[in-house]
């Protein structure tokens, strides 16, 4: 396959994103809340003059809250459908290199890694689940629609 990943620990788990979705990875030092917004929408930050929603991949996965009240949160930065999204995540790890296609995976993963698995990808560290950015942006409520 080829495919670069960027490996990311999100509630304890590393997990990857594809590389070419990911624009950059910034700190966070700002978050402006959003009345009404869906739950796992954390708020609102800048990045270069330019706005971005910012995604709690916890709240999205169902595995709780990200605690946003400590200042400085690490984040994959992406573009999808013309806006931009910050994920929020517990670390940004580092890039690497996809050594297959991505593979059904055959366990139990718990219903918010279920809706947003793209299959198991090995590298070189071991396998990754490879995560669909656009299924962790969409939330838990997608599920329901």
């Amino acid at each position: 396959m080829s495919a670069l990943l960027l490996v990311v620990t999100i509630g304890g788990q590393r997990v990857a994103l594809p590389s070419d979705a990911v624009e950059s990875v910034v700190e966070l030092d700002t978050l402006i809340p959003v009345p009404r917004a869906a739950p796992h929408v954390a708020g609102l930050s800048a990045l270069r003059s330019r706005v971005l929603t910012v995604i709690d991949c916890m709240r999205s996965l169902e595995l709780g809250a990200t605690d946003c009240s400590d200042g400085i949160r690490e984040a994959a930065v992406v573009e999808l459908d013309g806006h931009h999204y910050a994920l929020i995540v517990d670390l940004v790890e580092d890039v690497v290199e996809a050594l297959s296609e991505p593979a059904p995976v055959r366990a139990a993963m718990g219903e918010g890694w279920e809706r947003v698995s793209a299959g198991l990808v090995e590298t070189e560290t071991g396998p990754l689940l490879l995560v669909d950015v656009a299924a962790l942006i969409a939330g838990a409520e997608a599920k329901a629609a």
